[in-house]
């Protein structure tokens, strides 16, 4: 997501390899297997820590290992992953087809307000490899999901849509959009609301949804989707924040079906659990409370096979963090530092897709934005699982 303009120039900082060996174990290029929730908080915590960060690759803009700049795409940021059969898309934030060299930030001509890349490279060991655009005009320049409407930044309209994340139901897939009013200072922004739009034609085309849609100063403006199977039944769980990355994290689900995700009267909140540990779930959003409180901004979430927990990583507008949750909802253990800010200036949005885990799942491939450069980088780490 693109942060204020009147950010100060940062400069990357050199000081981890930027190759790595192949990695073996690979993950297979199936879709990861749908995760079932297990409501028992009495587990105890395994992961004590991570070690060897690797930055792998420079996937978008000058000098990356894709030539993005066929794509009129110079300099963009974020890169949430959805998975649908063999293909991973790659959801970018405001992006630019002309920057001058030494422009810092979200800035330059051919603005637009986000595009998307797809491939079928299941080897993250060595970055990932685009092998298209979706959608794409006929120059082959990456076009807008949905455009924003590049107001001024008064806060009285809207500057532009973000993608935060996406998900897929059966063969269409969704994206969680912010309709941002006004960027403030770093890691503040305002939004008017987030909202759903749609593909069913693998990304070619889409469709803003009227609904539903989440108030602009919500706790559920930015959404960390997973597809998940609770007794018996398909969900999609949102683990989601408020603009800005000064809030925490709630919790809300949906039945895992077309009809229901465009239906806001089918969603339902995190609203604690009883006095046996089972969750309560309520259709009121004021209802919902929080199942981790901090500074929180542009989160993923995914079930760790190689762990038997979920991950939760996110940036603080210094560092990015890992954490283990024992369930969707807590408890969630304390934050380890996955990648420094002292280190990689103008770090933000770590991205996790269970399809790229290798070395039977302990080591997690990710994409991160570094604003200096306003572009995406891959990364690996490895999971430290007590013994």
């Amino acid at each position: 997501m693109s942060l204020p303009r009147s950010c100060v120039r940062l400069r990357r900082v050199a000081g981890v390899a930027a190759s790595v060996c192949l990695a073996v174990g690979l993950a297979s290029c199936g879709a990861p297997a749908t995760p079932a929730v297990d409501d028992d908080q009495d587990k105890p915590f395994v992961l004590e820590g991570v070690s060897g960060l690797t930055e792998i690759a420079q996937l978008t803009g000058p000098d990356a290992m894709n030539d993005t700049a066929s794509a009129a795409v110079s300099g963009t940021d974020l890169g949430s992953m959805v998975n649908l059969g063999d293909r991973t898309y790659f959801f970018f934030g405001d992006t630019f087809g002309e920057r001058e060299p030494a422009s810092v930030g979200g800035q330059g001509g051919i603005w637009r307000s986000n595009v998307s890349a797809w491939t079928t490279d299941d080897d993250p060991s060595d970055g990932i490899r685009f092998d298209g655009w979706a959608p794409a005009d006929d120059l082959g320049w990456a076009e807008a999901l949905v455009e924003g409407e590049h107001d001024s930044n008064d806060g009285e309209g809207e500057v532009t849509k973000i993608p935060t994340h996406g998900f897929a139901v059966g063969d269409t897939l969704y994206i969680s959009c912010m309709s941002v009013a006004h960027w403030g200072e770093p890691g503040a922004w305002d939004a008017n609301y987030a909202g759903l739009a749609k593909s069913t034609d693998r990304g070619e085309t889409w469709t803003p949804l009227d609904a539903p849609r989440w108030p602009g100063d919500s706790n559920f403006v930015q959404v960390a989707p997973v597809g998940v199977s609770d007794d018996g039944t398909d969900y999609i769980y949102f683990w989601s924040i408020p603009s800005g990355r000064f809030g925490g994290v709630a919790l809300m689900r949906v039945p895992a079906t077309e009809e229901a995700v465009e239906d806001a009267g089918a969603y339902s909140y995190f609203a604690g659990t009883d006095a046996d540990g089972t969750p309560q779930w309520d259709t009121d959003m004021g209802a919902a409370e929080l199942v981790l409180e901090g500074t929180i901004g542009e989160l993923s979430v995914m079930w760790s096979d190689y762990l038997s927990r979920w991950l939760m990583t996110y940036s603080d507008g210094g560092d990015a963090y890992i954490r283990e949750g024992v369930t969707p909802w807590g408890p969630w253990n304390d934050p380890i530092l996955l990648a420094s800010g002292a280190e990689y200036p103008g770090l933000y949005a770590p991205y996790m897709n269970p399809r790229y885990v290798t070395d039977a799942g302990s080591r997690v491939h990710f994409s991160m934005s570094l604003w200096g450069p306003y572009n995406v980088f891959w990364f690996s780490v490895d999971l430290e699982r007590a013994s």
